[in-house]
């Protein structure tokens, strides 16, 4: 393996947890034109990032247009995040992030051979596990926070309820107006 292959091999392996960090993308949900327009500036750098690695013969081949790819996937999900700002789009940046670092992974770790090569790739392995572990756990939390809200809001009502009861006429009603709006019941 070359210098600038083993240390760019070495580079990821190291820097693989980095990639797989939930990142916050800014949301800007830009527009439709400016979406447009990204996605055409990204596929024509991607079609770049494969001619130029046309200079490369092998695995590193094999490399470069693994990490041209990779580079294409993650760009296009932060776009779409950009674009649409949902969660989901959010979330789908760490599993690419994550997909995709373990792809280039395993490309490097084919220059590798025996045992070299097999704790290479469990440990791409592990890192993409480790990766979507994280996503999921932060779903679930974040699910978490969300139904905590709302058993919050409904054990709020539940009292203000409680305490319009012992009105009577319009000031009742009107406590109750206020006591659904505070707990975001129609």
């Amino acid at each position: 393996m070359n210098t600038s292959l083993k240390h760019t091999a070495s580079l990821l392996l190291i820097s693989l947890p980095a990639l797989f960090a939930a990142q916050a993308v800014s949301a800007a949900n830009i527009s439709r034109t400016d979406y447009s327009a990204s996605k055409s500036r990204l596929t024509d750098e991607y079609k770049a990032d494969k001619k130029n690695c046309s200079a490369n013969t092998g695995n590193a081949l094999d490399i470069c247009q693994a990490q041209a790819k990779a580079k294409d996937k993650v760009a296009l999900a932060e776009l779409e995040y950009s674009y649409t700002g949902k969660r989901g789009d959010q979330d789908k940046i760490v599993s690419v992030k994550a997909d995709m670092a373990y792809e280039v992974a395993r490309e490097v770790c084919d220059d590798k051979a025996g045992n070299a090569k097999a704790v290479c790739i469990t440990e791409a392995k592990a890192a993409k596990t480790k990766a979507m572990a994280d996503l999921k756990l932060g779903q679930r939390v974040s699910g978490a926070r969300t139904d905590a809200s709302q058993d919050k809001r409904d054990a709020e009502y539940k009292v203000a309820s409680e305490k319009c009861d012992a009105l009577a006429g319009d000031a009742k009603t009107a406590c109750m107006t206020n006591a659904k709006a505070r707990a975001g019941k129609s």
